[in-house]
């Protein structure tokens, strides 16, 4: 008999099983096997048809244009990205908003998650001095993808939102600044925005406070632009764009609508990015070239602004103001229930007060019944549990003194991109549920 199989510190932090990897597995295995599954887990983009026209278009001027396709799919490309790619890049931000930026400023990863596994990893965990540094989230609920990123454990520190309960059914997380702490064992501070999985987009007034912050403290503000502006710009709200020489702003071709291309976008001071190139080499050799070729000629133009604006984002509000009446209409005043702003991003975030069960026993219940949604208690980590009652502003006390922070335990994401029918279906079954359990 063989000897157990032992895996390393690292190892067992990456294979330990996630909320991602169940996420992505559920999803994968939903969109393979079809039948009655409502997918409301997961970040999938539509198959919006004007988007699907237009990779088709360009599919077929690689396939006619001679030597590109042998190009494309013959080639190694640069560890930093395919040259024409990257200078039609910086020649867009340059023109649009004026970023002082050259091709030096900017490298391609496999897809957004590894961008962020390599910042991550570049910029925090133990230090050559044996001291250990942490990547500070001043706005939780985060993107689960990030949760298990860490070559150590204990790589993210995550603060506790302010709540303002904006209405009899609805909230919106903000940062609490007053109790945002900065010391040296901060590496940088990251936000997504779009935040995933709530749908909150940080004002441009907190983003600059956080971007001062950070250059004050001389470390670097990451911004995870996967759903931002200016593409694919699924923002419902006024956002404006930031960069300068401390911030990190990540981009990805996925949520335009092409998630199988796998191309990551990171913009940030040239250390940075060339440190980012010569690990991706080394882990993945180059980049997949396929996205670059088909995007390249609309950054060139400018279209791709233009179809950021004019069609995935009306796309995406649409379907948010869809989900929203759905929600209402399926939940009426039967339980306590409030939604996030849907501000922006695929989701749409629920909280339900008092949830008798926790998230994932909820997660469970539904997806017996058929619908995939994704437990709110992945989006929570990084959190030391509380002394008492959360800071809750125009709200009720959701946890009791000395206990720990419900709030974790009462919410749910799900997404709106699939279709009207099995997202409508997906939210009356969620008020079945919770209803049910509302009489216990």
């Amino acid at each position: 008999m063989n000897p157990p199989l032992r895996f390393s510190k690292l190892g067992r932090q990456l294979a330990a099983g996630s909320g991602i990897g169940e996420l992505m597995e559920d999803l994968g295995r939903a969109l393979a096997e079809g039948g009655d599954v409502k997918m409301l887990g997961g970040g999938q983009p539509a198959h919006i048809p004007e988007i699907d026209a237009l990779w088709r278009r360009r599919m077929e001027e690689i396939l006619t244009s001679p030597g590109c396709l042998e190009r494309v799919l013959g080639n190694y490309d640069p560890p930093r990205g395919n040259q024409r790619f990257i200078e039609a890049l910086v020649g867009l931000l340059r023109r649009e908003f004026g970023w002082p930026i050259g091709p030096e400023h900017v490298a391609i990863t496999v897809g957004g998650q590894t961008a962020f596994f390599i910042l991550f990893n570049l910029l925090a965990g133990e230090m050559p001095d044996g001291s250990r540094r942490q990547i500070l989230l001043p706005l939780m609920p985060e993107y689960i993808g990030y949760a298990n990123q860490g070559s150590c454990e204990g790589l993210f520190r995550g603060m506790r939102p302010r709540i303002d309960r904006t209405g009899e059914h609805s909230f919106k997380y903000g940062i609490d600044f007053d109790a945002l702490e900065i010391d040296e064992s901060i590496a940088a501070i990251c936000v997504s925005r779009p935040t995933n999985p709530s749908g909150n987009v940080l004002t441009d007034e907190e983003l600059s406070r956080l971007s001062t912050l950070a250059k004050v403290h001389g470390i670097p503000l990451v911004i995870d632009n996967a759903y931002g502006a200016p593409f694919p710009d699924v923002i419902f709200t006024g956002a404006t764009p930031l960069w300068d020489e401390h911030v990190i702003l990540t981009l990805s071709l996925s949520k335009l609508g092409l998630p199988g291309t796998r191309t990551g976008i990171v913009i940030g001071p040239p250390e940075i990015t060339a440190a980012i190139a010569e690990t991706g080499s080394v882990i993945g050799l180059a980049n997949p070239n396929l996205g670059q070729e088909i995007v390249r000629p609309l950054l060139e133009s400018g279209e791709i602004l233009s179809l950021a604006r004019e069609t995935v984002r009306p796309y995406y509000q649409e379907k948010s103001r869809a989900a929203q009446g759905w929600v209402r209409e399926a939940f009426a005043d039967s339980f306590d229930y409030a939604v996030h702003a849907s501000e922006g991003a695929l989701f749409l975030w629920l909280w339900f007060p008092g949830l008798p069960i926790g998230s994932r026993e909820l997660y469970e219940r539904l997806k017996r019944r058929g619908v995939l949604v994704v437990p709110g208690d992945y989006f929570f980590y990084g959190l030391e549990e509380p002394e008492g009652l959360p800071h809750q502003a125009g709200g009720r006390a959701d946890a009791s003194p000395g206990g720990p922070w419900r709030h974790r335990q009462e919410c749910l994401r799900m997404t709106f991109t699939m279709d009207p029918a099995s997202v409508r279906a997906g939210i009356a079954a969620i008020a079945d549920e919770v209803r049910s359990l509302s009489r216990v």
